[in-house]
């Protein structure tokens, strides 16, 4: 078996080891933050597939992925549903006390936390986890906020690359991949 091609500096590795749960802002991040309206006015979102693969990733690697956003439609509900996601929080503009609902809930602490976010609402979440990342097109204070800021835009794979790197630092990147071998 090959080594896998992705790797990260063990120093990042480092940090984001432990990781049990990971919270994921939509706009900006699943998305590429554009709103595209029908005629109807309903906003109509792109989700990028490398994105949803890495979510499923993740839950296989034994890390839940937590989705919590101040926006709420129905195609981000049927995209959270396709993907498993269970917990999810909608139409929050205060994000650290859903996220904190969740952490309950699952029994953890913000020890055991990742985030990745791309704007000023994300920030109360990010700085309370133990390892947060920001999308390159992120605004400049979280990417400031940020222990990892992605190589891919956000809605253009930078989940997927955040989720690549919780599941390097876990040890199961590798044994997922060997899978598709």
């Amino acid at each position: 078996m090959p080594a896998p091609a992705l790797n990260f500096p063990p120093e990042l590795l480092l940090q984001a080891q432990g990781i049990r749960v990971a919270f994921f802002d939509v706009d900006g991040v699943l998305t590429d933050g554009g709103l595209y309206l029908s005629d109807q006015g309903e906003a109509l979102k792109r989700f990028h597939i490398l994105d949803g693969l890495g979510l499923k990733l993740l839950q296989r690697g034994g890390i839940t992925p937590a989705v919590v956003t101040g926006r709420d439609s129905a195609p981000l509900r049927a995209r959270m549903q396709a993907l498993g996601i269970e917990q999810v929080h909608y139409g929050t503009e205060d994000k650290a006390p859903a996220a904190q609902r969740t952490l309950q809930a699952l029994g953890l602490d913000w020890s055991q936390a990742a985030a990745i976010g791309d704007d000023w609402p994300d920030l109360p979440v990010l700085r309370r986890c133990a390892f947060a990342a920001a999308p390159a097109n992120a605004h400049a204070e979280v990417k400031a906020a940020a222990a990892y800021v992605t190589q891919a835009a956000g809605g253009h794979g930078a989940a997927r690359e955040f989720c690549d790197l919780l599941l390097v630092a876990a040890g199961r990147y590798a044994q997922l991949l060997e899978a598709y071998r």
